[in-house]
Order: structure tokens, then C-alpha cells, then sequence
């Protein structure tokens, strides 16, 4: 089989279920991994001999494409701010909009460093852990620890750290049952759940069907569970001058900010996404 041959059996099947520019990246994402060849290498040899191994590599991804997995978890990785992490069920698949936090978080990290003393940060719901690894990664003079209610989702984020050499401290705990946090933390950061039942309807098939509903949804009744709880952790493990940062709901911006007002918080900061929607929020404590 050619790799002319072999385009055209994987993109048809997928004719209808996917838009033609996604399928095109599925095709070259898949190239990249399974024949070590860039694009412009496959648009040079078209009539390159593909080897029945790497056939059956494509079809059984095709095979899951059809299902509507994520092109992530067929891979085992993806890639976030710059580096690469293993995914599977048990993780969300890491967003640009949480590059965007990430990237707030180092950036009023640089502004506002004026000594070189140790920052010790802590990141609720780490997942994959791409929130904490980045971060220790890029925040050189830092401390991360990192909580999960999975203990799944914490074997693949110490993976992740060991991939790339990041040191960062994970426990298991369920935030919405626990009374107390390990220590005192300069910066405490989470992106929790909250995507609302009421939203699902928005969201696409293969995130319905695959990735980890405990890591999404809350209730229409209480959008605001986790953050409340999360805040009111914080007021009593946040140093002094402590600052708090969240990945929010688009559509509960205002609540939210009312909510961190109510628990003491100051200096709030709503900060959108690239497509100028209401994404990441800040505040801190006796500022």
C-alpha cells in the first residue's frame, strides 16, 4: 500500500463524522507517530510503500476515530505549554485555556517577585498534572504539591512529572470531604469541575462519551461547589499575601466574584481567554 493509498482509505470512512480540516490533522497527527514523516515529507512521497504494521496501526485508530475517542487518548499523550504528557480515561485531555492560566500564573509571578524566596504552590485536581509540572518547570525558585481525588489520575501524573523532570509532591484527597490542607501555600491554584449539567448539551460527543465526567460536571443546583469550597480551604492556608487562582465558568464569572468577596478575598481580577471569554480569575488575601 502506498501513503496515497493509505490517506484515502482512512480519511474517507471519516467523511461526515468530522470536519475535513480535523481529519486531515488526525492523518498527519497519526503520520507523525506511526511513520516518523512531516508533512511536507508525505506531500513529496505520495507514493511511498507503507509497511502492513503500520496499516494496522492507522486502522485501529481509524477504528476508534469512529467511535469519537479523542485523538489524545489513541496516542497516550498530548502535548501542554511546551511539554509533553501522558493521558488516558482517567485525566482530562489538558486545554489551550488552561495553557492561558498557567501562563497568567507565571507572568504575575514575574511582575511581582521581588526576593528570591522559595514560592510553594499547591494545585487542586491536578489530573494529568500539567498545571503543577508546567509551572515547577517554568517557576524555578518553587515548591508544588499537587492533590487528586483519583489515585488513577495521580499514578499518570507522576509519570508525568518523571518524564519531564519535574519535582512535585502528589497526594490523594478529596477536597469536598477534607477539613484541612497539608500546610501554608503562597499560591494555590485549581481548575475544578464546572461545566454544568445543563451545558452538556454543548459539549461534543467524544468528551461526553470518554473523558472523565467527575473532572467536568457539577450540578445546576450548585455550579459554585467546588470553587466555595476551595476558597474557603484557602483563606486558612494562604500566607499572608497569598493569591488564589482559578480556570472558571464563561457564564459564572460574577457569581464567582461575589462568592470570593463574601469569603474575604480582595483584589479580584477576571482575565479572559483568547476568544474574550470570562476564563481565569485571581484574588488574594490581606493585600
Amino acid at each position: 500500500m502506498t501513503l496515497k493509498e493509505l490517506k484515502t482509505d482512512f480519511q474517507n470512512p471519516l467523511i461526515g463524522l468530522y470536519p475535513s480540516e480535523e481529519i486531515q490533522s488526525f492523518f498527519n497527527i497519526l503520520s507523525e507517530e506511526y511513520l516518523r514523516l512531516s508533512r511536507i515529507e508525505m506531500a513529496l512521497n505520495p507514493e511511498r510503500i507503507i509497511s502492513e504494521e503500520a496499516s494496522e496501526k492507522f486502522q485501529r485508530a481509524l477504528l476508534r476515530l469512529k467511535n469519537h475517542e479523542p485523538i489524545q487518548y489513541i496516542l497516550g499523550e498530548t502535548e501542554f505549554y511546551g511539554l509533553l504528557f501522558k493521558v488516558n480515561s482517567n485525566t482530562l485531555i489538558p486545554r489551550p485555556e488552561t495553557e492561558e492560566l498557567v501562563e497568567f500564573i507565571i507572568s504575575e509571578q514575574k511582575l511581582t517577585a521581588q526576593n528570591p524566596q522559595l514560592t510553594t504552590i499547591l494545585d487542586i485536581g491536578t489530573g494529568s498534572g500539567c498545571i503543577a509540572i508546567s509551572l515547577a518547570k517554568n517557576l524555578f525558585n518553587s515548591k508544588l504539591s499537587a492533590l487528586d481525588i483519583s489515585n488513577e489520575a495521580l499514578k499518570i501524573a507522576q509519570e508525568n512529572a518523571n518524564l519531564n523532570n519535574a519535582e512535585v509532591e502528589f497526594f490523594q484527597v478529596d477536597i469536598l470531604k477534607t477539613k484541612t490542607l497539608p500546610k501554608q501555600y503562597d499560591i494555590i491554584v485549581s481548575n475544578p469541575p464546572y461545566v454544568r449539567e445543563l451545558e452538556k448539551k454543548q459539549m461534543q460527543q467524544n468528551v461526553l462519551e470518554y473523558e472523565p465526567e467527575s473532572a467536568l460536571y457539577v450540578s445546576n443546583e450548585d455550579p459554585l461547589l467546588f470553587y466555595r469550597t476551595i476558597s474557603h480551604l484557602a483563606k486558612n492556608h494562604l500566607r499572608p499575601n497569598g493569591k488564589l487562582f482559578f480556570e472558571i465558568n464563561e457564564y459564572l464569572s460574577e457569581e464567582l466574584n461575589a462568592l470570593l468577596n463574601s469569603e474575604g478575598f480582595r483584589n479580584i481580577v477576571i482575565k479572559k481567554d483568547i476568544f474574550g471569554k470570562d476564563r481565569m480569575i485571581k484574588c488574594s488575601l490581606n493585600e
